[in-house]
């Protein structure tokens, strides 16, 4: 399908591109993009990424070409530097912040002269202001900032380059309300090209269009992600139809032929009797016989053009069919009653080592199935109260009490033992299951036969978090409290909705640390905590009700 944008800053044509492997990961695209918003979605695994490194040049396609006309800008979603490298670099300025130096202590040359960026200054300060880093330090280690704050300073690095057009590989990942605030601002302003990788569904609301990468290629859906997801809906409800009348009707033929060949058939055998008793002329026999034999030959014919033509609407329906494995989530019950203590905090501090106490006089008591959001700025103690709660960490001060069995998902899945295999985790992590229920349930997490054998150090972020779920949440006895910390970081949208899916139907208690408000929202979180915490109120905290 070509898609094409009114002003091109970059064009593909006919590109294709294959893993080392030899797996085909891009098909024939041809698509454009122009001076608007693209938010670019599809499933973990489809290409989104490597699309992004093709349009930049990093990645070669297999085939076709690709034409730019203007600059690009990437954030990428992973920024390692190298050890104390300084913020100015990451911001690719440092060089200019010498020339001006050099001319303002009177050493400049005639060339820093016709070189200098005399609005550089100003537009740093900008630049750092819009991401919320107003008066960073440009010496500061790039390694000493959180995973949030190095996106935003990508960011900022993006308004000062001032491309044509930026591509953004999840840029709210590792972001805090502000932080997401912070880069829908930019985008909002943006009036240039942005090409967003993103299951942000916030974000995606605030796409001028949606370009949908999958099996079946890429399509494009004018408007926001609420008119595409509306759309897509009915697409795949069409297409399912479609297919299934397609299916419907090729059998259908198939018998409508059979039934007609055996209706010949007999017809040939009574003029075989008849011919077989000789009581009529051998040229009158040899007429019947050779009428017979026309008409066997007519309806063989049009038996292979209905064939054809059932098969021709069947392709078609099946090429319109995106066949895709899905998330099969189906909870046991934990039986939790209403009334039970599931987790209770009673005046707790906590204290990192050579710290001030980032927690102070917490209190907090969940009972039955409640579900509690913890929200807030990042760094501000809500991972830190999750790892109480799970009995990772103790408190400094008061106590925590756990009645009842939980099981906690955290952000880097640290309880996978990377030399073992998915299987080999499950069963470790859940010693009473026996390796047909490990099987059977990694399978409902899209880890069949094989797959569920990989090494976990092999497996992707979204790969590694699917497994962590399939763990926590597939063992023969269900723990009556769920931990999660940021579930839906490197989740595609198809999995997020299965997820949400799952937990809305799962009758234990629900504790949960998230940016992602759709996500708090579709699983019916009752209570939300607001972070950070003041020592004197952090009880009332506690109890703050959305």
């Amino acid at each position: 399908m070509s898609i094409r944008s009114a002003t091109s800053l970059v064009a593909l044509h006919d590109v294709s591109f294959a893993t080392p492997d030899g797996r085909l990961l891009l098909d024939h695209i041809d698509i454009s993009f122009g001076p608007e918003r693209t938010g670019l979605v599809g499933r973990n695994g489809v290409g989104k990424s490597t699309l992004l490194k093709i349009i930049t040049g990093e990645a070669l396609p297999s085939g076709g070409t690709v034409d730019r006309a203007g600059r690009i800008g990437l954030l990428r979603q992973v920024v390692q530097p190298l050890p104390g490298e300084a913020v100015v670099n990451a911001l690719g300025i440092a060089a200019d912040l010498e020339r001006l130096d050099r001319l303002e202590r009177g050493l400049g040359t005639a060339e820093d002269f016709s070189n200098a960026d005399w609005t550089l200054e100003a537009r740093l300060a900008e630049a750092l202001a819009a991401v919320d880093l107003a008066g960073l330090d440009l010496a500061r280690a790039i390694d000493s900032l959180s995973g949030g704050q190095r996106t935003r300073l990508g960011l900022a690095a993006l308004l000062l380059a001032e491309p044509d057009l930026i591509l953004l590989d999840e840029p709210t990942n590792n972001l805090d309300a502000e932080g997401r605030s912070a880069v829908a601002r930019i985008l909002a302003g943006w009036r240039k090209g942005a090409i967003v990788v993103s299951h942000d569904r916030t974000l995606l609301r605030d796409m001028d269009r949606i370009v949908e990468l999958s099996t079946l290629g890429a399509r494009i859906y004018g408007g926001n992600y609420d008119l595409y997801a509306e759309r897509k809906t009915a697409e795949r409800e069409t297409a399912a139809r479609d297919l299934e009348i397609a299916r419907h009707d090729a059998k259908a033929t198939e018998r409508r032929i059979q039934a007609s060949v055996e209706r010949q058939q007999k017809r040939d055998g009574r003029g075989a009797k008849n011919r077989a008793k000789n009581d009529q002329p051998k040229i009158l026999l040899d007429a019947k016989r050779d009428r017979s034999e026309r008409t066997a030959g007519a309806i063989g014919q049009r038996a292979e053009r209905q064939r054809q033509e059932a098969a021709t609407a069947l392709s078609g329906a099946e090429a319109e069919f995106e066949r895709v494995e899905t998330l099969a989530l189906r909870l046991p019950s934990t039986n939790l009653p209403a009334g039970r203590i599931v987790l209770a905090f009673e005046g707790v501090e906590f204290a990192y080592p050579d710290r001030p106490a980032l927690i102070q006089e917490f209190s907090l008591t969940i009972s039955g199935p409640e579900r509690i959001a913890l929200v807030g700025a990042n760094g501000a103690g809500k991972s830190t109260v999750l790892r109480l709660a799970a009995g990772d960490i103790e408190p400094t001060r008061g106590t925590v009490q756990r009645p009842i069995a939980s099981a906690m998902l955290d952000q880097s899945v640290g309880f996978l033992d990377p030399s073992l295999s998915i299987v080999e985790n499950f069963r470790r992590l859940n010693p009473d299951a026996s390796l047909n229920h490990a099987h059977a349930v990694l399978a409902r997490f899209l880890y069949r036969n094989q797959a569920a054998l990989k090494p976990v150090h092999a497996l992707s972020g979204g790969e590694m978090l699917r497994a962590g779920l399939a763990c926590v949440l597939g063992g023969t006895t269900p723990p009556g409290l769920l931990i999660l910390d940021e579930p839906t970081n490197h989740l595609d949208l198809d999995s997020i909705a299965a997820i949400e899916a799952a937990l809305r139907d799962f009758d234990g208690a629900l504790l949960i640390a998230s940016h992602d408000e759709d996500f708090l929202d579709a699983v019916g979180i009752e209570r939300r905590i607001a972070f950070p915490l003041k020592s004197a109120d952090a009880g009332a905290m506690a109890a703050f009700q959305p």
